[in-house]
């Protein structure tokens, strides 16, 4: 999928870009696989204000996507490639042989036609799902669960993936995206290839309209705010910090600050750290 450049004619086409969408089969999805997603604001459940700079934005409908890949030894045909708006990954319709209809996120190079299975004893190629155990080491996976049965987690979005580096006993031992290596166990299910519109981090959003419509709103530094609603807030005129290090507006540090629970459970699975 290439870019596609403006002339710029105005100066909110100046230096923007868009997908040129070439993988992109059909732009009506399946309506069994639609539902109904009401927006939030960036409110939780009493009100409160959880999430910054949420609001607006253009209404969409969320795609029940098939995380699991839990259809075993039934083989499916992919029927289009379609654009989701709740996700940079493109997705792939698949008609199984039994009637029913599921997404997957589509794979880089998966076609409309290609016939693809999940199961414990099927072929290595991209769009096939299995368990890690069962995966040569060297190939690169997606969508690759880390409890047996919850669904995929680990390299869900455009162009990522992660290299299968061995074998441990019954762990699987995986490099990720980020680095980080780690052990995860072989009874995990995971896709085969790499998750497609690799190009999507190339785009050049271009004028703050487009951000207003993916439901973005404006970002205020926290210096020009009152000092109840930010730490750096207050003063007379531009004022320094005041503190050895910025902070977020709830005073956690900014900047190097490791968030991951030091006696985290997980932690004895994590061969060697991300870079």
């Amino acid at each position: 999928m290439g870019i596609k450049k403006y002339k710029p004619t105005t100066n909110g086409r100046r230096g923007m870009s868009t997908l040129t969408n070439e993988e992109i089969t059909t732009s009506t999805p399946e309506k069994s696989l639609l539902r109904k997603k009401t927006k939030t604001g960036g409110r939780n459940n009493q009100g409160r204000m959880t999430v910054q700079h949420i609001g607006g934005g253009a209404k969409r409908k969320y795609r029940l996507i098939d995380f699991k890949r839990n259809k075993f030894g039934v083989t499916g045909k992919v029927a289009s490639i379609e654009y989701d708006p709740n996700r940079n990954a493109n997705i792939a319709l698949i008609h199984y042989l039994d009637g029913e209809k599921r997404y997957i996120i589509a794979p880089k190079d998966l076609t409309v036609g290609m016939i693809i299975e999940a199961g414990e004893a099927v072929d290595i190629k991209v769009g096939n799902a299995m368990q890690l155990q069962n995966i040569p080491v060297g190939t690169l996976v997606h969508n690759i669960e880390l409890k047996p049965g919850k669904g995929g987690e680990i390299a869900r979005s455009a162009g990522q993936s992660a290299q299968i580096l061995g074998r441990d006993g019954k762990y699987v031992i995986v490099r990720l995206q980020s680095g980080e290596t780690r052990k995860i166990l072989g009874t995990c299910m995971a896709t085969v290839g790499v998750v497609g519109n690799e190009d999507y981090e190339l785009v050049n959003i271009g004028k703050a309209g487009r951000t207003r419509h993916m439901g973005i709103r404006p970002t205020n530094r926290g210096s020009v705010m009152n000092p109840n609603d930010h730490p750096h807030g207050g003063g007379e005129g531009r004022a320094p910090i005041g503190r050895k290090a910025p902070v977020t507006p709830w005073g956690k540090p900014a900047l190097g600050y490791k968030t991951r629970k030091g006696k985290k459970a997980s932690n004895k699975l994590i061969v060697s750290k991300k870079k």
